[in-house]
This record gives structure tokens, sequence and C-alpha cells, in this order.
């Protein structure tokens, strides 16, 4: 999917959150500056340490917890993330950014419920977003909520027209609520989306290709590895959620793993892969 309109930027929370009377401002401010340094240059953990350093200078200031709930998103230690922002919460329960940051770290570790009421209370404090929160379509479909996951996408088309990957996902919600003729009838058309092999994941849905002709595309032009790679993850991605929607349960969990395991470098959608494989591995235990 394309990128959603906000953004993981190490920035200060605009809220109400107290700076504590008996600390100097410019002493949090200073380290948070240096935690931000030490992220430009790699250095996460580094930057979880100014960090940390600013919230024991002033419990109270809520930017210093948002600030390092976002430094642990990129280290992946998203129970971490979710408990800063739980903090930042209770010092002001109005910040709009924390719900949308709190709601994808909780997709990131399959819980879905939560995820989908902080994404609500992210477009109930900012009702223009709705259009763009294609993340709450996709946790939405990960609740069996079809119905609401597909008016979603719908929403979601009318702000973003040429994106391959919204008309899938409102094809696997009409699959699942109406049976795979009518998602197919109903398949969203799609021109302008110029990523390989967007073109030929939309013609597979819509019954015009085949999934070699997906794999074809990907390793076609004998791309840089780094292209490849990404090429194929959506290609495995998208196979997968095929198979799926048409009951090859083998092949969707051939290609859902797949997926997985190049997932590191492809931001939101790679977290669905690996949210996804992790819901068969529980699925398969019971």
């Amino acid at each position: 999917m394309h990128q959603f309109a906000t953004v993981l930027v190490l920035t200060s929370l605009i809220s109400n959150c107290a700076v504590g009377a008996d600390v100097g401002e410019g002493t949090v401010k200073d380290l948070l500056n240096q935690a931000r340094a030490a992220s430009r240059d790699g250095k996460n953990q580094e930057a979880i340490a100014f960090a940390t350093k600013a919230i024991e200078a002033d419990p109270k200031n809520g930017n210093s917890y948002y600030i390092r709930g976002q430094f642990y998103e990129m280290t992946r230690e998203h129970a971490k993330a979710i408990a800063d922002y739980d903090l930042v919460l209770q010092l002001d329960s109005r910040a709009p950014e924390v719900y949308q940051h709190r709601g994808s770290e909780h997709f990131r570790l399959g819980h879905i419920a939560e995820s989908i009421a902080d994404f609500d209370k992210f477009i109930e404090l900012i009702p223009r977003q709705a259009p763009y929160h294609w993340q709450r379509g996709i946790s939405l479909y990960y609740a069996g909520r079809y119905d609401e996951a597909g008016r979603q996408f719908e929403l979601h088309q009318t702000v973003n027209p040429n994106d391959v990957e919204n008309a899938v996902w409102h094809f696997l919600c009409v699959a699942r609520s109406a049976g795979v003729a009518k998602a197919r009838a109903s398949l969203i058309p799609i021109k302008g989306d110029a990523r390989v092999p967007m073109a030929e994941i939309h013609a597979l849905f819509g019954g015009k290709s085949k999934p070699e002709d997906v794999l074809a595309a990907a390793k076609a032009g004998d791309p840089p590895s780094a292209t490849l790679n990404n090429r194929l993850f959506y290609a495995h991605l998208y196979l997968g959620l095929y198979y799926e929607a048409t009951g090859d349960e083998s092949r969707a969990r051939e290609y859902i793993f797949k997926a997985a395991e190049r997932s590191q470098e492809n931001d939101y959608m790679g977290d669905v892969a690996r949210v996804h494989a992790d819901l068969l591995r529980k699925k398969e235990k019971k």
C-alpha cells in the first residue's frame, strides 16, 4: 500500500503534556536533540539512552515518552513502544498521533482488536484522515469484519485511486463475505500503478493472468538484488492472499511464509506478512 499520511517522524508531540516545574525545559530539549542526532547516525540504542535520560529529568514531559516510543518502533521493540505510548496518553488522552503509532504497534504484535480501537480513536480526533486509513481496513480484515473493511477500502479509493493493493484488499473482503465470483466481478479497476509486478497482480485477481505471470514479471529484466527482493516480496504476499481467497490453503501458506521471509525492508506491508504468518502458525497449533 502507499504510505499513510501520518509517518514515523522524530518530532515533538503537540499536546498539553506538562513540563516539570523544577527542571529546566532546556535540559530535556537538549537531551532529546542528542537522541535525534544519535538516531540519524543509526545509533538507536544510544538514542534510546538519551531519551531515557530526558524522561528521568522530567517524568511528566510526554514528548520524551513519545520520542522514545518511536525509537523502540525503529528497533522493533513493539511492547516497549506501546508502554511508552500508554504513558503519553495518561498525560494527554487526546493526542491523535500517539493513537496512530500505538495502533500500528498493536497490529505488529497481532493485537488486532486493540489496533482497531486505536485507529478508530485517531479518526475520531482527526476525521479528515478517515479516507487515508488503509491500515484500519487491513486490521478490520484480520478481525473478520469484512463488510466494514470493504467500506474502508472503498473510502480509501477516493483519495488513492491508482493503488492495485487497495483494489486487492477490497477483493479479499468481498471474497470472504460474498464469494470469489462476486469479488472478481466487483474488482476495482486500476490504471497507473507502475510498481512491478502490480499490473500482473491486478490481472491475476481479475482472472486475466496466472500466478506464474506474476512471478515472471517480478523477475523480468535481471533487476538488482534489492529490487528483485522487493518485487518478490509483493509477488509472494499477494499470491499467498490469492491462494487463500481461492481455497488453496497449502499454497497460501507457502507464499505467505515466503513473503514473511522477505519482509524486513518492506515497512507496514512487511508487518502484514509477518502477522499473517504468525496467525497461520497459531491456527496450525490449535
